[in-house]
Parts: C-alpha cells; structure tokens; sequence
C-alpha cells in the first residue's frame, strides 16, 4: 500500500517548525521617503545674489524603513530608521551619520500608550511644529527666522526616551529624557522636553517645553551632548551657552477650506563657566498664518512673524526681525506637487557675533530655516523658489 503524502512524519515536522519560529505574528516593513527638489534664488547670500537648486523645501529629502509586529494583546513593536540626503548630489546630508534624521526602537500599545528609544525628534516639535509655518508654509522659508524656536527639524536627540500617552478625547501627553552618559557625570549633556496638545474637531491647541544641556567638554556646544540644534546669524554668539530652553504654545483653528493658526515662543541661551558671553539672552517669537484650499488641487498659504531679542551683554538696540512667508501649491496627484516659495526677511538693531563677548554687530537676516549658513550682508534677505516634490 502506498503511503500518504501527508504521513505523521510532515505534521510533526511542521509542528516543530512553528514553535520554532515565530511566523504566526504578523508584521511589516515598509520603504517610505521624499525626493524634494527647487531652482532657487536668494538676493543676497553673504553679499551676493544666488541662482541655485536646493533641496528639501516642502518636504525634506529623505528614505527610511518603518517596521511593526503585532505581539497580540494590542501591542506592536516598531521601529524606524531615517536618513536625509541631497538629490542634487547623492550625498548624505549628515557625514558619518546613516540614519541622521531618526533611529528608534519601541513599543505601541492602543490602550497604554507608546515607548521609544533611540536618536529622536522631541516631544517639542512633534506637538507644537506641526501647528506652526514650519509645517504649513514650510520649514525652508515658513520656519520662524533662523529656525530660532527649532519647531522645524532641525532638532534631534541622542541616547533619548519617549513616552507618549493615548489619546484621550483628543488630549495626549509626552515626554522625553535624553542619557548624557558621561560617565562620573551623567548629567552632562542631557536634554528634557515635555508637551501636550488637544485635538477636537476644528480645534488643535499644543504647548511644550525643551531644555538642551550642554555637555561643556569643549567650546561650543559640545557635541558629546545628546542635543543638537540649527546654527545662524540670529544666534552665532550665543551656542556655547550652558544650556538652551524652549517654551512654545500654538493654535490652529479650521472653518471650512480656510485654516488660521497663531504661535508664540520663548528661548533663552543660559551662560556658564564656559560661555563666551555673560548675561541670559532671550528671543521672543509671535507669528500667525493663514492657508485656503481653493480646490482639492490647489492651495495658498502665508504667514508673518516677529522675532524680538532682549537687551543683554552690553546690546542696547537688541536685535528685531520681521518676516512675511507664502506658498502656492498645485497637487498633481497624492504624491507628487509643485510648489512656489517666497520669503522675505528685515533685520534691524544689534546681536553677538561668533566671538561672544564685545563682538556686537548688526543683526542680519536669514529666512526661515534656509539660510542659516548664508545669512544676507544688509538688513534685507529674499528667497524665492519653484520645485517639486514626489512622495513615496
């Protein structure tokens, strides 16, 4: 007699293989990222004009891996792995960093909430930036001038904890604590931030604390701290402060195809025994925005902001900036869209230069979050740009 293909023998074996492996959990990893790409022009770009292509405007340039497992129970394990690149050049947009933007590891749950590990952005700008023009008009030229208030990405975070609780009729909370891990001194370097938002209908309301401490091994803010934060000509005089503090609150509110947002945010850069200046220097930031759908594929945006320095370290006309930003863009598909930038930037009165202490000179402008490193030579910047950018 013949024996059966499917004898005793097969149904051990596969027995044995599903114990031994876990293939009954179900899980993901998807691909994600943007390729963002615009001709640009800048009037002035440490005294000259600029014809030129920048990349990541609307939406930063960047492919990442997003994984999830279902451990049952409503639990997930994730992850997600981040890394910024230039289209124009093929180049890494962080040297020696293959994940620069993200890299964390955690667990999700419906009822009790989410746990991350790893290189992060802070609860800061994940609840407040996103009701901000960094988000709506976009960080390259809709940031607050110099990405002073960091609601753009410009901040992430090393050795860094999250939690962030469910959702509760709209109100969620979250927190994070970065491990300076020097040792004899664990403290050094460590960073703080804690937030809240509530999201209802028409109505989104955020408001959030960061507090970045330096690690003060060097000059500088040393980068053995687990922060790290833009650089431009608004604060150049002031990054070897002994720690950085943020305060932001923000409010979006949407009738119909018309959405409204106002924000305000307070930073302040606190001397140490290392600074190069003496006295607390704080900016203060308030700015609106408005954007109109007019049809599914087409929308307009802008927003102004005002950024006011305080009179310190021997400044007696502390440093003003105004800025006006807009954005028009067309939606070819759910993907892919044109888009037009435009931002213009006045400075007036005095800050810090690099040197610190003494080196007081006119305060100079850099629009939005895309010319930190090529501030204008005069009072007056302006940034134009037409690009586009694909999702995938």
């Amino acid at each position: 007699m013949k024996k059966s293909a499917f004898g005793p023998g097969l149904f051990l074996a596969a027995g044995a293989a599903l114990i031994a492996s876990p293939a009954f959990a179900q899980s993901s990893v998807t691909l994600y990222g943007a390729i963002d790409d615009a001709i640009t022009y800048v009037n002035n770009q440490n005294g000259k004009s600029n014809v030129y292509l920048r990349q990541g405007n609307v939406y930063a340039s960047k492919f990442g891996f997003q994984g999830k497992e279902d451990l049952g129970g409503g639990t997930f394990a994730i992850f997600d792995l981040q890394n910024g690149f230039d289209p124009n050049t093929g180049a890494m947009q962080s040297s020696g960093l293959i994940f620069n933007r993200q890299a964390y590891v955690g667990l999700q749950n419906r009822s009790a909430g989410t746990f991350t590990m790893g290189r992060q952005y802070t609860p800061y700008y994940q609840f407040v930036g996103p009701l901000t023009g960094s988000n709506w008009l976009t960080g390259a030229t809709g940031a607050h001038p110099g990405d002073i208030d960091g609601l753009d990405t410009t901040v992430r975070i090393n050795n860094s904890a999250i939690y962030t609780t469910p959702s509760w009729n709209g109100l969620q909370a979250s927190a994070m604590y970065a491990f300076g891990g020097i040792a004899g001194s664990t403290g050094k370097g460590q960073t703080w931030s804690a937030a809240l938002r509530y999201l209802n209908g028409p109505i989104s309301l955020a408001a959030a604390y960061l507090r970045m401490d330096n690690a003060a091994l060097t000059s500088g803010f040393d980068t053995s701290s687990t922060a790290s934060f833009g650089k431009s000509s608004l604060n150049t005089g002031y990054v070897s402060a002994r720690a950085v503090q943020h305060i932001a609150v923000a409010g979006n509110y949407a009738i119909g195809n018309l959405t409204l947002g106002a924000s305000y945010s307070n930073v302040e850069y606190l001397p140490g025994g290392k600074s190069i200046f003496a006295d607390t220097a704080v900016f203060n930031t308030w700015a609106a925005l408005a954007v109109y759908r007019f049809t599914p594929a087409f929308d307009v945006g802008g927003g102004y902001a005002y950024t006011m320095a305080s009179k310190a370290n021997g400044i007696s006309s502390a440093a003003r900036y105004q800025q006006v930003s807009l954005k028009e863009t067309y939606h070819l598909s759910k993907r892919t869209s044109l888009y037009a930038l435009q931002g213009y930037q006045h400075a007036s009165g005095q800050t810090l230069g690099a040197n610190g202490a003494g080196d007081i000179v006119d305060a100079t402008p850099a629009v939005g979050d895309s010319q930190n490193s090529t501030p204008s030579s005069t009072h007056s910047q302006f940034v134009g740009m037409a690009g586009i950018a694909f999702l995938f």
